[in-house]
């Protein structure tokens, strides 16, 4: 029977480094080590939180429950032909230990989303995304372990019902599951995508647009923008790009001559969060222990011991700038526990 560890930090555990503890912390390898994990913390009755790479979470006290890390590894191909390649990849992998063997491997469609720190278990979860490329864009099944009954479960893309930054994980199944795989399908045809933010002017530095180059140019483009969270605290991108009407970004291009907007139908577009946030103010500005990023308003930084509660604090402010001034409602990407 596994044994868990008690009274255990969690600074190492969250990208922020918030100095926090867990009553119980379970890292488990195997999903029969996960289910005897899951059957130890439903026998003694207490509350339990799913901990990946900690990279979208914000501890704001101790966690007086049990965690459960999955450390679950292994990247299998389960299929190959002339068009595409199949790999079911464990929920503790490193996100971008993926991207990087995808692409030494000549696999597209992971490329842009280089560098996004976390593990394989989150990337369906919070369906990340980055460079006008989501994770459902490859995704074709995710399996895991119900924690009612400890049956296994096994989920086509369709029933994933991803949609921008959500899933059914963050919704319907919250709480209820623990991803053990992820199986991903990747193109041997590329058709690489290039449009967004800065790419194709960093493609032409890197002397055109190939895969491996792709993803270099987003690389450099995030170590300019983000800070590593081994030096400055953080979770990355602290809110979602929010979606609004068309007709707001027409009021706003009233008093602002250029407004980035990103289009996503005939009526709504996606605002750069960054964007408002700057506009606001609030780039590079620092309160006390907690800031906004210099390079990069959308980020949030610990600079060195900083409280969850802090950080709360300033995501609340920033809120109420942008909310005041251009009459939009930012949600935060950040889970707070």
């Amino acid at each position: 029977m596994i044994t868990p560890h008690k009274d255990f930090n969690l600074k190492q555990y969250n990208t922020f480094g918030i100095d926090v503890t867990a009553a119980l912390f379970f890292e488990v390898s195997t999903s029969k080590e996960l289910i005897e994990a899951i059957q130890q913390i439903k026998a003694n009755g207490i509350k339990h939180l799913i901990l990946g790479g900690g990279s979208n979470i914000l501890f704001t006290s101790n966690y007086i429950g049990a965690i459960i890390h999955p450390a679950i590894v292994g990247i299998d191909k389960v299929t190959d032909n002339d068009d595409y390649v199949e790999l079911r990849v464990g929920a503790g992998v490193e996100w971008d230990a993926l991207v990087e063997h995808t692409v030494s491997m000549g696999l597209c469609g992971l490329e842009n989303l280089s560098l996004i720190p976390g593990t394989v278990g989150a990337s369906p979860i919070q369906n990340i995304g980055a460079y006008g490329v989501e994770a459902k864009d490859t995704i074709e099944k995710v399996e895991g372990i119900y924690i009612d009954n400890l049956e296994h479960f096994s989920l086509n893309k369709q029933e994933c019902k991803f949609d921008y930054r959500d899933s059914i994980f963050k919704n319907k199944l919250k709480g209820k599951v623990v991803v053990t795989h992820v199986t991903y399908r990747l193109s041997k045809r590329c058709n690489l995508i290039t449009h967004y933010g800065n790419l194709e002017v960093e493609l032409e530095k890197l002397g055109g647009k190939n895969l491996q180059n792709v993803r270099q140019a987003v690389i450099n483009i995030r170590n300019t923008k983000l800070p590593d969270p081994k030096e400055l605290g953080n979770a990355g991108s602290f809110f979602k790009n929010p979606l609004v009407d068309i007709k707001l970004v027409e009021e706003l291009q009233e008093k602002y001559t250029q407004v980035p907007f990103y289009p996503v139908n005939d009526n709504m577009v996606k605002l750069p969060a960054g964007w408002l946030i700057e506009k606001s103010g609030w780039k590079g500005k620092r309160v006390g222990n907690v800031g906004v990023h210099k390079d990069q308003a959308l980020v949030l930084v610990s600079f060195g011991n900083a409280a969850g509660q802090e950080v709360v604090e300033l995501a609340h402010q920033i809120r109420q700038s942008v909310m005041e001034l251009f009459n939009v409602s930012l949600e935060m990407e950040v889970n707070v526990v």
